[in-house]
């Protein structure tokens, strides 16, 4: 007779716990959706291009060990890529589908200017030639700013390819006194005046 008390007494802790364990588990899962609504979020901001040409280029190029930002090109985590900044500004981040390699635009290159063509940094010239070229599929992570390719490109206007470059990126979308705008039309202003003077 002793023993019936104690049981009761304990049927009532199990039914107890189960009840706490039940609501630990509905709790978890009413907050965990939210964070599967950040990732599929996150995943709606991925653009997969298919078919992007790549191409590769080393260290020991013409370009040298460094970007157009004047840092050491990385072949770490995520790796340098040069490209035409009107089409894939600096700063944009991709990843190549099949080798899940990430990469940022933080170059350029004067072969890739009016192409789609994105040229892959590889720390060996082995793994450059290896690389070849390949049509690759890539999701872009995150789009470089248009804004801070002109104010790189601004004061290198002299050259040819960084005009074809300054004018892509205005057609896309133009500026207020953004420092490119701004050199682009100096310049443009300046041609003007030169092709006056000599008309005269």
């Amino acid at each position: 007779m002793v023993l019936r008390p104690l049981v009761l007494q304990m049927l009532k802790y199990l039914n107890l716990t189960i009840s706490l364990v039940i609501l630990g588990f509905l709790v978890g899962c009413a907050q965990e959706q939210p964070i599967v609504t950040k990732v599929a979020a996150a995943n709606s901001n991925l653009r997969r291009m298919q078919q992007v040409r790549t191409t590769a280029y080393t260290r020991t190029e013409k370009g040298g060990r460094r970007n157009a930002l004047g840092s050491y090109l990385s072949g770490r985590h995520v790796m340098s890529a040069a490209a035409d900044w009107s089409r894939f500004p600096l700063g944009t981040r991709f990843r190549i589908v099949d080798t899940k390699e990430e990469y940022m635009i933080d170059d350029y290159g004067t072969a890739l200017i009016g192409t789609n063509t994105i040229d892959l940094y590889k720390s060996t010239r082995l793994e450059m030639k290896r690389w070849g070229v390949r049509h690759v599929d890539i999701d872009i992570l995150q789009w470089g700013s248009d804004e801070q390719s002109l104010k790189v490109l601004g004061p290198r206007i002299k050259h040819r390819t960084v005009r074809q470059m300054i004018a892509g990126l205005q057609k896309k979308s133009p500026f207020k006194s953004s420092p490119g705008a701004e050199a682009s039309n100096s310049a443009q202003a300046s041609a003007r005046k030169a092709s006056l003077h000599t008309l005269d």
